[in-house]
């Protein structure tokens, strides 16, 4: 049985019993402090289990997406060296609200597993919490009580973390055989730890509410720690007794398909062979390539996964676990031998393989894969010198282990030349050594001891601790005496003292009194300024925005509060620092520190600047709209006299494409459509569909701005936008054009910037008229001739092309290869105009009868890709899928219908590769 069939099997099952099936939650959980990451199904139905939600549905069930790599609940470091443990996984599971309860739950459970996976009840055994009658009498009405062992709260006592609903829990366990021991058991009885006794199943019988009665969540816990401090807890009955079912799908898939190992089932040897293929090895051969390779195909699941729910590699919490995810596989990939950036590539494997269940990982492939790709990049260089410094390290402690024992230390060199100590006894690498690592070249304090753990070598961590607190007081000392260099020591130290100024202009352009905190002069921070002179100037709370996000900075003047005499034109507002808001100006008086001054924003200017903003993500979802959900933000410039947007599309667009999105933009401004902001934190404006623009950076807190109910377009944006999107007037694109391989550029205007255009374009045909003595209209005719002829001579150069690529139309059927019963054709052709290419596929579809066409070009340093799938087999295969997953291995994305699709690419030396892959792209979708 497939993972895909036991997934399906089980949400069917209870949905024959009146449970509706609740697709899964995001790996980022909704409005929950308390966890790093989705770890149980039950995540999504905290609040309901406590009361607080109600639904309409007492009965649900799921396949919820967890991962497991931080805080309180951490697989990581068991990854690849056990055959259960993973980061990503999926939990079945069953879930009643109040609704049923311990003797309805049982009997299902046991009625799945033995009669609908036809799991023999001789191979199985059931635990219960060590104070569960009920529980124990009702499992006896099933099996023989000699099945049945009560475990204490270690085992059978289920809670999500710290505090939240939790309960006693009834387990069912699977025996694999003595084959499955660890420890080379052989008639082992159950509960046994050795590895042979596999939990299946685990009833929560969901009755109590653990709530702290203590310390609350500690503000300065690292991610790698517990959430909360120890606390003293008190359990609360809740509201009513439910049940929380969790069925790991790993597991289950193992067991159905008659593996010991999780990595052995359907889910995980497809990735692990893509990776031994890539690392040039084979699997089941040597003992330390196998857990590298696990590693890689575990690592590459959860990576694409929390990637495609908008984690992204930084240093926050979330994304320092992603960030030590990717750079672990990266570091086995080395050990392997893999010289190149690779796991971008497993991610489009881990799209295709989990594609049914989760399509939207294929619609995502190629941003997860240009993530993923830039982490490696990016990470390679600090990898390949640290870990050249830490051999030396590793060969100075030897010698000096040596030098104090007289006994040699045993050194292993791998491919890649990575030194691992094969004695018994790890060598201590100094913490002074370990710490110049980070100091000087950026490898963090966690690698070292990821490469320590297998490597056979401790750090000496007082030792680092003492090097780091060494670097600090250096670092206060250098502050007290002139600041870092990066920007003024001024701005940094308002930074640290949180006064840097606080913007109050979204509604509002004036200030009556704002205090001047700062004056700074080519760098140096002055007490006071004289006329004429150019100054920075921070104050406590201004109207003027500082530029961010594509947006211009404001301008205006600074004024006496009484009398309104101008005192200073401000000509720009910037950020110098995070935190600190500068005002670039000239003064036209004496500015003082601790002066109160008026504030005044250019409000023509700013509105100007309003319209062309909210013009912006008008544009934005017109876009995707019009284009492909592909479609993602590359860049924009918002002015007061313009707007430009760059986007990732891998085509030129049509003058009809451009007419229709120019329509769809003016349909939502003429609709004079509310505009709405919130602000709330990342996580919760992520989870309700707010679309987050990749290379922006987002505090805690976010500014969610949407056009009317948020269907339409809703965006996390700090900037400042029109009241209603009427007051942008008109819209009209002036130019559209590219600026890189894959990226494209719209300018526009809005508003007067429309009318001036109109103005300045009649203008200038009433000066030709004149000129040339011709009525306008007679000028307009002969210009459309032109444009005529134009079309004419490309039709006739298209229709070359045509002929050209309708004579290789014969070679290609013959190259056409059976893929699981599937025609297929995947080639190179050397035509350069897509039109030609999709006539080739329109003569190839008839010819071929049933089956698929990928067809691919390569010309001017870009890609072109076009798929087809004939009509039969749009049920079975889907040719947007194929081609974005063909796409993110030429650097490059597209999208389409399920019968035709198109994509684009930047890396034609890689068209082969992503043709060659056609074969396999498909199989996993069949």
């Amino acid at each position: 049985m497939t993972s895909t069939e036991i997934r399906k099997k089980f949400l069917t099952f209870f949905e024959s019993r009146n449970h509706r099936i609740v697709r899964s939650s995001s790996l980022v959980p909704a409005n929950d402090p308390t966890l790093l990451f989705s770890n149980a199904g039950m995540n999504q139905f905290k609040d309901v289990f406590l009361g607080a939600e109600k639904r309409d549905y007492t009965r649900a069930c799921s396949s919820q997406k967890c991962v497991r790599a931080g805080g309180k609940h951490n697989d990581l470091e068991q990854v690849g060296r056990t055959t259960r443990h993973h980061t990503f996984f999926e939990m079945l599971g069953n879930f009643s609200f109040g609704d049923y309860f311990k003797k309805e739950a049982i009997p299902w459970a046991w009625e799945l597993v033995t009669k609908e996976f036809a799991i023999p009840g001789d191979k199985l055994y059931a635990t219960v919490f060590r104070e569960d009658d009920e529980a124990e009498d009702l499992w006896a009405k099933i099996v023989p009580r000699d099945r049945i062992f009560r475990m204490d709260e270690k085992d059978n006592f289920w809670a999500m973390g710290d505090t939240g609903p939790c309960g006693p829990c009834s387990e069912i366990h699977y025996d694999l055989g003595p084959a499955a021991s660890e420890q080379g058991h052989t008639d082992c009885k159950f509960p046994c730890d050795c590895g042979r006794y596999v939990e299946l199943w685990n009833l929560v019988f969901m009755q109590y509410d653990r709530v702290s009665i203590g310390k609350q969540a500690d503000p300065n816990a690292d991610f790698a720690d517990a959430d909360f401090v120890e606390t003293a807890v008190r359990l609360l009955p809740l509201p009513r007794p439910s049940i929380d079912t969790g069925a790991g799908l790993e597991r289950m898939a193992a067991v159905l398909q008659g593996k010991l190992s999780n990595f052995d089932t359907d889910l995980f040897r497809p990735l692990i062979e893509e990776a031994a293929e890539l690392a040039k090895v084979e699997y089941g051969t040597n003992h330390e390539s196998d857990i590298s390779l696990r590693i890689i195909a575990d690592h590459s699941r959860a990576a694409t996964f929390l990637i495609s729910d908008a984690v992204v590699p930084d240093k926050g919490k979330r994304g320092s676990v992603l960030r030590k995810i990717i750079r672990r596989a990266l570091r086995h990939g080395r050990m392997l031998g893999i010289g190149d950036a690779f796991l971008y590539k497993m991610s489009v494997k881990v799209a295709s393989l989990m594609s049914e269940p989760y399509p939207d990982l294929l619609q995502s492939a190629s941003r997860i894969a240009r993530i993923i790709r830039h982490e490696e990049e990016k990470f390679d260089r600090t990898l390949t010198l640290g870990l050249r410094h830490l051999n030396s390290e590793i060969r100075i402690a030897a010698q000096k282990s040596f030098k104090e024992t007289g006994q040699p230390v045993q050194l292993q060199e791998w491919k890649d030349g990575t030194l691992q100590v094969k004695d018994e006894k790890p060598l201590v690498i100094p913490g002074w050594a370990a710490f110049q690592l980070y100091d000087t070249l950026g490898v963090p304090l966690d690698i070292v001891e990821e490469e320590g753990s297998w490597r056979h070598f401790a750090v000496d961590r007082e030792g680092y601790e003492a090097a780091m607190e060494r670097q600090r007081e250096r670092g206060r000392a250098s502050w007290k005496a002139v600041g870092v260099g990066i920007a003024p020591s001024k701005y940094l130290e308002l930074a640290l003292l949180d006064e840097g100024g606080k913007f109050e202009g979204y509604n509002k352009t004036k200030i009556p009194n704002s205090r001047i905190v700062a004056l700074v002069v080519k760098g140096v921070s002055a007490p006071e300024v004289t006329p004429g002179a150019e100054v920075e100037i921070v104050l406590d709370h201004t109207p003027f925005y500082a530029e961010a996000g594509g947006q211009v900075g404001d301008t205006g003047f600074l004024a006496e509060p009484e009398s309104g005499r101008h005192i200073a034109s401000v000509t720009d507002t910037y950020r110098p620092v995070a935190g600190v808001i500068a005002h670039k100006a000239i003064s036209h008086e004496v500015l003082r520190v601790e002066d109160i001054v008026s504030t005044v924003v250019d409000a023509t200017r700013r509105d100007a600047v309003r319209r062309n903003h909210t013009a912006t993500h008008l544009l934005h979802a017109a876009l995707r709209y019009e284009l492909g959900t592909h479609v993602k933000q590359a860049g924009s410039l918002v002015a007061p006299d313009r707007l430009r947007f760059d986007f990732s599309h891998y085509a030129a667009l049509g003058e009809q494409d451009v007419l229709d999105i120019e329509d769809l933009v003016n349909q939502h401004v003429l609709a004079n459509e509310e505009m709405h902001t919130e602000v709330m934190d990342l996580d919760s404006a992520i989870n309700t569909g707010a679309m987050a623009l990749f290379g922006e950076k987002y505090g805690d807190k976010v500014r969610v701005v949407k056009v009317g109910d948020g269907s339409y377009s809703k965006e996390l944006c700090g900037g400042t936008h029109v009241h209603r999107t009427g007051d942008i007037g008109l819209f009209k694109v002036v130019s559209e054009g590219s600026v890189a391989a894959g990226t494209r550029r719209i300018e526009a205007l809005t508003g007067e910037g429309v009318l001036e255009q109109l103005r300045k374009t009649t203008g200038t045909l009433a000066l030709l008229s004149e000129t040339l003595r011709a009525k306008p209209d007679e000028l307009l005719q002969a210009a459309e001739k032109l444009a005529e002829s134009e079309k004419k001579l490309r039709k006739q150069l298209e229709a070359q092309q045509l002929k050209q690529a309708t004579s290789q139309a014969g070679d290609l059927l013959e190259s056409a290869m059976e893929v699981k019963g599937v025609r297929v054709i995947s080639h190179r052709v050397e035509v350069n105009d897509r039109g030609a290419m999709r006539q080739m596929v329109d003569n190839l579809r008839p010819r071929l009868n049933s089956g698929v066409i990928v067809l691919g070009s390569a010309a001017e340093g870009k890609v072109s890709l076009i798929v087809a799938v004939t009509k039969d087999l749009t049920d079975r295969l889907d040719a947007g899928k194929i081609v974005k997953a063909a796409a993110a291995l030429v650097g490059g994305g597209g999208g389409g219908r399920k019968d035709l699709a198109e994509a684009g690419g930047t890396q034609p030396e890689k068209l082969d590769e992503a043709l060659n892959a056609i074969p396999s792209i498909i199989e996993q979708m069949l």
